[in-house]
């Protein structure tokens, strides 16, 4: 009998097995993300007594980043530090007239990856963010009634996200297990995929 319960090959992924990938910033820092997600607006038509729905544009959500904010090194600080390398200057003078740009703001933020990992280490999954840049920042709360540790949220915009093609991740795929058909998203196409 083949089934999930008597093959232990088949091994669903653990939300604590994944490591994260930002520029700069530690990865024993990040606490918690939320990984990708996308949503496909919709366009109504409506016909006598009718309503035909139609699919339009995709459009990623924002992503929240949590990391735990020690004193060294110091996740506020290395946020700030990031604002600074978007292009920001504080309104000190009126000389200063330098804003943030696309272009810098994605340089600041640098690679930004999502692995998942099984239980030996080796990659399931990864999610690369295209053209990410740091939307917001929260520097956590402060209250005498707690002991816990000081977070700092984030919040990151990117255009889209592209991971690897399931055959093309060394391990993923069990013995008789078959190689996924890919269709028009496959990386050939210019898909969602792409090749590592």
């Amino acid at each position: 009998m083949s089934s999930f319960w008597f093959d232990p090959q088949l091994t669903p992924k653990r939300q604590h097995r994944w490591l994260m990938t930002i520029n700069g910033i530690p990865q024993w820092l990040v606490k918690k993300v939320n990984k990708p997600s996308f949503e496909i607006s919709e366009v109504k038509h409506n016909y006598l007594n009718h309503t035909f729905y139609y699919p339009g544009r995709v459009e990623y959500q924002k992503s929240e980043i949590t990391l735990i904010d020690p004193f060294t090194p110091d996740a506020a600080g290395l946020m700030m530090q990031l604002l600074a390398d978007s292009g920001y200057s504080l309104p000190t003078a009126m000389e200063v007239t330098n804003t943030i740009s696309k272009a810098s703001a994605v340089t600041a933020m640098g690679d930004v990856r999502i692995t998942q990992i099984d239980g030996n280490g080796k990659m399931i999954d990864q999610f690369t963010f295209i053209n990410a840049w740091l939307s917001s920042a929260k520097f956590g709360d402060l209250d005498y009634s707690s002991d816990e540790l000081v977070d700092v949220t984030l919040s990151i915009r990117y255009d889209f996200v592209t991971m690897p093609a399931k055959g093309d991740i060394e391990g993923i795929l069990t013995a008789d297990a078959q190689q996924p058909q890919l269709g028009p998203g496959s990386a050939a196409n210019g898909g969602v995929f792409e090749d590592l």
